[in-house]
């Protein structure tokens, strides 16, 4: 059976339902980060696309237009960050549909997105579909906090623990 895959732009409705949807899986993802990002939307500088399968919440993903990643920053890359897929919607076409629509939003600003991908197993699914996408690293090895991690140096193996990648859309 086919499911309908819908986007749309984050709603003033949203931040309850994300931090409950969330929330019911184990994560904290509290309101005011997705009131933050429609804060941010208004004003132009993050998009957020919220997709529904049939019509239940289902995922997000946004699009910083100017990254707190220093490298991305300075060379204008914009960044996918905060890409979500609850469970029971992964390996369905939520990621790749949410991934589109960014990437669509990056080309019309330049020619190349960047995205950052955490290191653990955790984000397994993660680092397998942005390289099926033509997402490469950047070249600067592992960031902690967006900040370059030192040869021998110790980091946790956490959230905050990436890669950087990126991926000309020309």
């Amino acid at each position: 059976m086919d499911h309908v895959i819908a986007l749309r732009p984050l709603q003033d409705s949203d931040p309850k339902l994300l931090e409950a949807a969330f929330a019911a899986i184990g994560w904290c993802k509290p309101q005011e980060q997705y009131l933050g990002y429609l804060a941010e939307q208004r004003a132009g500088a993050r998009v957020c696309v919220v997709a529904e399968v049939d019509g239940a919440f289902a995922g997000y993903g946004t699009l910083r237009r100017s990254s707190d990643y220093p490298p991305f920053r300075d060379e204008g890359v914009p960044e996918v960050a905060d890409l979500n897929v609850l469970p029971p919607y992964r390996r369905r076409g939520v990621g790749t549909a949410l991934l589109d629509a960014l990437e669509h939003e990056a080309a019309a600003h330049g020619p190349r997105v960047g995205i950052g991908v955490g290191l653990s197993a955790d984000y397994g699914a993660a680092q397998r579909l942005y390289v099926q996408r033509g997402y490469v690293p950047d070249g600067r090895g592992v960031m902690h906090h967006d900040r370059p991690v030192a040869p021998g140096a110790l980091v946790p193996l956490d959230d905050d623990a990436t890669l950087m990648l990126v991926k000309d859309l020309r």
